[in-house]
């Protein structure tokens, strides 16, 4: 059940003290190397492309979940809310938008790697109630790139990782980690764990659609060809007969 706005309640109510004032900034500013966006952009793309219709997915965007605390918060590079679709979210404010996200990712960055920024990293989305959390970093030793905490018991539990897919249990997917042209290896979701059918981006499914089409037209041009050598073929064994 949405707990009714702030607002809302206070046009129908009168109360006996005045709540002060609480500021959510939306935004604030964070260098992201050129690396890190890509790989951000390619989640976020394709999870959205696949997931817009019956789930909200945003990216380094603001997740609180302490109406009474702007302090707790964290800004997931991709973050996964299902069955909630809204279409213009600045922050997401769980007392507002229907608990926390599902899904949260993570994309490591070489400043990132001191394990005591991440461990109170890890406490804040264990307070904010994430059932699957994923952190990745494309620089760190194979066994190392891809790491999955799970909520168990109210707790989030690090699960032992494979080399090369893992199962997601909230969305029912591939975690796989494949070459990428432009940084190496990106963190992906596929559909199956060989990573042959991967979830796409708006540009990497146009570009499929226009390879299909350009197989398709070469396929009836080389049909086409083949016709028009077997029909003449045949008017010349006719004229041979006829002569």
């Amino acid at each position: 059940m949405q707990m009714p706005s702030r607002s809302s309640l206070t046009q129908r109510h009168r109360y006996r003290q005045v709540l002060p004032p609480l500021r959510f900034p939306v935004e604030q500013t964070v260098t992201e190397g050129r690396a890190h966006f890509r790989l951000r952009l390619l989640l976020f793309e394709s999870l959205d492309l696949e997931l817009g219709s019956r789930a909200t997915v945003c990216s380094d965007q603001f997740v609180y979940w302490n109406a009474r605390d702007p302090r707790r918060c964290l800004a997931p590079d991709v973050f996964v809310c299902l069955g909630t679709v809204l279409d213009d979210v600045d922050t997401w404010k769980s007392w507002e938008h229907g608990g926390a996200p599902h899904l949260a990712v993570e994309i490591s960055s070489p400043s990132d790697t001191p394990e005591g920024p991440w461990a109170d990293k890890l406490d804040r989305y264990a307070e904010l109630g994430v059932r699957e959390l994923v952190r990745y970093h494309r620089e760190a030793p194979p066994g190392r790139r891809l790491r999955i905490w799970d909520r168990v018991d109210d707790n989030l539990l690090e699960r032992e990782v494979g080399e090369r897919a893992e199962w997601s249990e909230v969305l029912e997917l591939w975690w796989v980690v494949v070459p990428d042209p432009t940084v190496g290896r990106a963190l992906r979701l596929a559909r199956d764990p060989t990573a042959h059918d991967l979830l796409l981006t708006p540009l990497e499914q146009r570009d499929r659609q226009l390879e299909q089409r350009d197989r398709q037209l070469e396929q009836e041009r080389q049909a086409r060809e083949t016709a028009e050598q077997r029909i003449r073929e045949l008017e010349d064994e006719l004229r041979r007969r006829k002569g």
